[in-house]
């Protein structure tokens, strides 16, 4: 497999790729999936939000560190010089299929938040206007693709910061609100465990699936300029923003709405946005939705064609997903990834909610693969280095070696939880077919030159 990537502008610069990773990050899975977790553990998420947090710190650093080793390759090229091309060839198709259904749901999130001001307007229509919108933004030059996902992503954070000082504000009474005595409900409605250990491990599915999207530093790091400098420290500096952004949040959430309150029909945000009674916050929130969603879709279009690029470079996809324009995008990657987002809108708007609900287990099935075959392509290549890098996992093999048997066990209990049966159903005979297609494409494929 060709090491070059002459197609590929390397136009996104730190603050670009911090923001792109953040953008994927901080989505559905905190504006909305938030009621979720409270719901399924209580206060006690926060533990959870909070050991995820450290699986996906090891996971991004065994990340950095094979790309100070092998600088110019991404995790798709990654995973490929470790195992070769048939789990290559499984994690890459699993990694689109993720990230095609989380950019389909985006798009219809922005059409239902547009229609909070636009509601004889049908939300097919409003999705599909959704959907032009991110595919003409991919079809610029990397660089601006970055900056215009560097804005729309700072729009989320600007929100979040605006909501942990305005909630921290009225849980410590600077702010007056009707609430007598906000701190009772981390301990009230029964205490910090309401469903013990096991309602805290649960959450574990939808925590995983709200921290995925941090491996697009690894998908953007051929576009990226400096980055085997670059990246530790990004890395590093993403994933403390991320757990600020989802801990933070949830323990005001958790103070201010009883647990038990928290609604699934909104978002928690909203709910604490009423309870403060200002002239306008449901217009601002809905504003800042609408922009979270876009993001994160925004993130998926992109991550999905480069996947598609990476993939035809090493003959797991057809070659004609090669071809890139004057501007440096994998265009017949883009079209293709278009065409199913389409698609997938067409089929959601004629088929009811709860099939759209029972497909977004999926993203957290193939988030859990893909962290796990990052640590185990760390674990397979740290003998191979040639050498030894400036930046490197602390404690190596034992961090990446729990990481990985953290991640199996989350993994074997999301299959065995009878609430996920349909999507897990799903998940197996998708990775079922995707070895036997990594079988039949192994015979059919030309010789190609190994990574170096």
């Amino acid at each position: 497999m060709e090491k070059s990537h002459q197609g590929l502008k390397q136009g996104l610069l730190p603050r670009h790729v911090m923001f792109i990773a953040l953008a994927g990050m901080i989505g559905t899975g905190i504006f909305k999936g938030s009621s979720n977790t409270l719901n399924i553990a209580g206060p006690s998420v926060v533990l959870a939000y909070l050991l995820g947090g450290l699986l996906l710190f090891i996971v991004m650093s065994a990340l950095a560190e094979m790309a100070v080793v092998y600088p110019g390759l991404n995790v798709q090229h990654l995973v490929y010089k470790a195992f070769g091309f048939r789990i290559s060839f499984i994690v890459g198709w699993l990694y689109w299929i993720n990230w095609i259904i989380v950019t389909v749901v985006e798009v219809l999130a922005a059409g239902s938040f547009l229609k909070y001001w636009f509601p004889s307007v049908p939300l097919w229509l409003l999705s599909l206007l959704c959907a032009i919108l991110i595919v003409g933004i991919n079809l610029f030059n990397v660089k601006y693709y970055g900056e215009i996902e560097f804005w729309f992503a700072g729009i989320k954070i600007i929100a979040l910061i605006a909501f942990i000082i305005l909630g921290f504000s009225i849980l410590l009474g600077i702010i007056p609100s009707s609430l007598d005595d906000p701190l009772s409900n981390y301990t009230a409605h029964g205490g910090f465990f309401p469903h013990g250990i096991g309602g805290m491990l649960s959450a574990f599915l939808v925590v995983m699936f709200s921290y995925g999207g941090a491996e697009l530093i690894g998908v953007a790091v051929t576009e990226t300029k400096d980055a085997e400098k670059v990246l530790p420290k990004v890395i590093k500096g993403t994933v403390w923003r991320v757990i600020i952004f989802y801990i933070l949040p949830i323990l005001i959430i958790c103070g201010l709405i009883p647990w038990n309150k928290v609604s699934g029909e909104e978002s928690p945000f909203v709910q604490v946005f009423s309870i403060t009674g200002l002239p306008g916050a449901a217009h601002i929130m809905n504003f800042v939705l609408l922009t979270a969603v876009l993001s994160a879709a925004n993130s998926g279009m992109y991550a999905t064609s480069r996947t598609l690029y990476s993939m035809a470079q090493s003959g797991e996809a057809p070659k004609k997903l090669l071809k890139v324009s004057k501007q440096g995008v994998p265009i017949n990657g883009l079209i293709l990834t278009a065409v199913c987002m389409l698609i997938g809108v067409f089929l959601a708007y004629m088929t009811p909610d709860q099939v759209i609900g029972y497909l977004m287990t999926i993203p957290g099935f193939t988030v859990l693969l893909l962290w796990m075959s990052i640590c185990l392509a760390q674990l397979k290549l740290r003998s191979q280095y040639k050498k030894k890098p400036f930046f490197q996992v602390k404690w190596f093999p034992y961090t990446t070696i729990a990481a990985v048997a953290s991640l199996l066990i989350i993994f074997i209990s999301f299959l065995l939880n009878k609430n996920n049966i349909i999507g897990s159903t799903v998940c197996l005979v998708i990775l079922l077919l995707l070895v036997i297609f990594s079988f039949i494409n192994r015979n059919r494929r030309e010789e190609n030159v190994e990574i170096e």
